[in-house]
């Protein structure tokens, strides 16, 4: 029986510098700009939701199992995986569900001073949130369930998108009970 060994490493092999460049400092990092162009076309019910962004309004989806609203609409329930073609129109009033106090500048939004808050707003008649910017108050006044209503962009600045919606401010209505506050779409009848 012959004995084998396994053959080194090529790790463990001693690496030869040719004398040429010996004497030049070693590299210890490269900058390669990379830059990645895509298209997105979203799905129809996301094209009819942003196009309703230049109207000033805000469609859901109504699920036909159990009435649950989503915002922004997918076609689809996605705890039922059954198709939804019932749109809904939503008001641009809602409460903040969750938030945090964000340090880090959002590229192309010179106008936003750090730090800010980031939030999920649950609008009155949907049963889930999307992300927002509250603004119009102090940080330290933001809180789960605080009522908000949308700051629009000027009409002759809509467009079809989301970013119509300059950031979220309160109403000084009364705020949730923060335990009825937040994404309430799995639990439906409460």
């Amino acid at each position: 029986m012959t004995e084998s060994h396994p053959s080194p490493s090529p790790l463990s092999k001693k690496v030869e510098i040719p004398e040429s460049i010996r004497e030049v400092e070693p590299v210890r990092s490269i900058r390669s700009p990379v830059k990645l162009v895509y298209d997105f076309v979203p799905s129809p019910p996301v094209q009819e939701y942003l196009r309703s962004y230049s109207k000033k309004r805000i469609l859901g989806h109504r699920s036909p199992i159990d009435g649950a609203v989503f915002v922004p609409p997918r076609g689809v329930d996605p705890r039922h995986g059954v198709l939804i073609d019932e749109v809904v129109e939503l008001p641009d009033r809602g409460h903040v569900g969750n938030f945090c106090v964000t340090h880090l500048p959002i590229p192309g939004r010179d106008d936003l001073d750090t730090p800010y808050v980031s939030a999920w707003i649950h609008l009155d008649g949907a049963n889930v949130g999307f992300l927002g910017l509250v603004a119009g108050c102090d940080n330290d006044e933001v809180h789960i369930g605080m009522r908000v209503q949308a700051v629009w962009k000027k009409e002759e600045e809509l467009g079809n998108t989301a970013e119509n919606i300059l950031f979220w401010k309160p109403t000084g209505e009364p705020s949730i009970p923060p335990d009825e506050a937040g994404n309430r779409a799995w639990d439906h009848d409460k």
